[in-house]
């Protein structure tokens, strides 16, 4: 995977962030979601490279990035501290500004940076997700029947570590087919294989376990006290239309109230859509990006 890039890991205050770097042109920032890593944009990150200097970095509690011991008040897990991990990265491979994408936590990242270091974001594109704080004061028998990870993962530890290291890839797994229109088989085998490296890690159990922990506490404190922020910089919300978000919520109305600027877009796939459409993703960031500059 990701042929023609350079592998490396840049130390942060004490925190590794594993990232590979490719292309030329305008820099790009990819960020994976949850329960995978960076090696989710396999596919998309080569065709982008054709256009933009593409990094693709493992969030911390992911892949082969940092995994700290959650603190008690959860704050080295929280959005804030991953948007600090990625500034500071951006900034080390010389990246002052920068394009940012996220899928899912990576998103949710993207946003707190795009709110905490406004001048460091050229535009955002939030994968298949609504704000943090929508999807738990929405919160309805619906939405935490499909999202019941949310208030599992967030559960004190070791609770949750004990019961997914038991069988990460029945739990992992179980969350990749369980928001809408996948199959295991609709993943690149050399993809999921590296997902699997990575989840079998009980250090990235208990980080994915903290960013949850993170988001159901600090989290929304944080997002409490920006409510009546915007993003400013150009927005896109891609998600998949057959995907449990698009079900229960109005992704598109959920980040006008939340960006000055916002374009839209979906492709017929669930959460994973990227792994299940990287040639229609890559095209649709690009052309957004075109116009973003």
């Amino acid at each position: 995977m990701f042929e023609g890039f350079r592998r490396e890991i840049v130390t942060l205050d004490a925190i590794d962030i594993d990232c590979v770097k490719g292309g030329s042109g305008p820099p790009i920032l990819l960020l994976h979601g949850f329960p995978q890593n960076m090696a989710m944009w396999a596919r998309v990150a080569p065709q982008l490279a054709k256009h933009f200097t593409v990094v693709c970095a493992d969030l911390r509690g992911y892949g082969d990035s940092a995994k700290p011991t959650c603190l008690p008040d959860r704050s080295n897990y929280a959005f804030r501290a991953m948007a600090s991990d990625q500034v500071g990265l951006m900034r080390q491979l010389g990246f002052e500004r920068f394009h940012l994408v996220g899928h899912d936590r990576g998103g949710r990242t993207g946003h707190r940076l795009a709110l905490d270091h406004p001048d460091a974001v050229l535009s955002l594109t939030v994968m298949d997700i609504v704000p943090t704080y929508a999807m738990f004061m929405a919160t309805n028998r619906k939405v935490a029947g499909a999202y019941w990870h949310w208030y599992f993962l967030s559960q004190p530890e070791p609770f949750p570590e004990r019961l997914i290291g038991n069988d990460p890839d029945f739990f992992y797994e179980t969350c990749l087919v369980g928001w809408g229109a996948t199959k295991i088989s609709s993943f690149d085998p050399e993809m999921i294989a590296d997902y699997r490296r990575a989840w079998r890690n009980p250090g990235m159990i208990h980080g994915s376990c903290s960013d949850y922990r993170a988001a159901a506490t600090i989290d929304l404190d944080h997002d409490a006290a920006d409510i009546d922020r915007k993003v400013g910089c150009p927005t896109l919300a891609l998600y998949g239309s057959q995907g449990m978000m698009a079900q229960l919520f109005d992704i598109p109305a959920e980040w006008r109230k939340r960006c000055s600027t916002l374009s839209d877009a979906s492709l017929p796939g669930g959460h994973f859509f990227v792994d299940q459409f990287p040639d229609e993703t890559a095209e649709i960031v690009r052309k957004f990006l075109s116009g973003a500059r």
